[in-house]
């Protein structure tokens, strides 16, 4: 085998530069396509994640009520992005069981209270009570929103039955 033989096979196994750009500016093409997509995609996830744990907190809400026979509050401060969950007469000491969230940062929350002559309150913040029985107290809030940055939505909608919330698509 010569050296020229060598080379030869060297350079037909071999990508020219001209062949790696090429190839480069495709994965580049194909990213830029993907990548609103994927974008959506993480949006909407952070949507429903918070709506979900939202409702989750609702639950453990209404069964904490049930179990300790007292009225328990899901206060919403829709300034700061912040809701938790307290029982209604906690005293001096607080309550041992109070819960602090925070909404994540792209997005907000808002309650509204539709025919509700007097709204809910606890801490100056509107709430959610939940009764011994595992009912919702009539003047608690009829909806709550969650929106994203780019004006999506999720709904927690109070069901006729007063026994929760529901997550919607839509308002209604």
């Amino acid at each position: 085998m010569t050296l020229a033989t060598g080379q030869s096979n060297f350079r037909r196994c071999a990508f020219t530069l001209v062949e790696l750009i090429l190839v480069l500016a495709l994965l580049v093409i194909a990213t830029s396509l993907a990548a609103p997509a994927l974008s959506n995609f993480v949006r909407g996830r952070a949507l429903d994640s918070e709506a979900r744990r939202l409702a989750a907190l609702m639950h453990a809400g209404q069964s904490r009520a049930v179990s300790e026979g007292a009225a328990i509050m899901l206060w919403i401060d829709e300034k700061a992005g912040n809701y938790g969950l307290e029982a209604e007469t906690s005293g001096q000491n607080g309550d041992a069981k109070a819960e602090n969230l925070t909404v994540d940062s792209t997005l907000a929350i808002a309650v509204q209270n539709i025919g509700v002559a007097t709204p809910v309150t606890f801490k100056d913040f509107p709430a959610i009570k939940f009764l011994a029985d595992g009912t919702v107290d009539e003047d608690s809030p009829q909806l709550l929103k969650l929106t994203d940055s780019a004006g999506f939505s999720r709904w927690l909608s109070l069901n006729s039955g007063r026994t929760g919330y529901d997550i919607r698509d839509t308002e209604k």
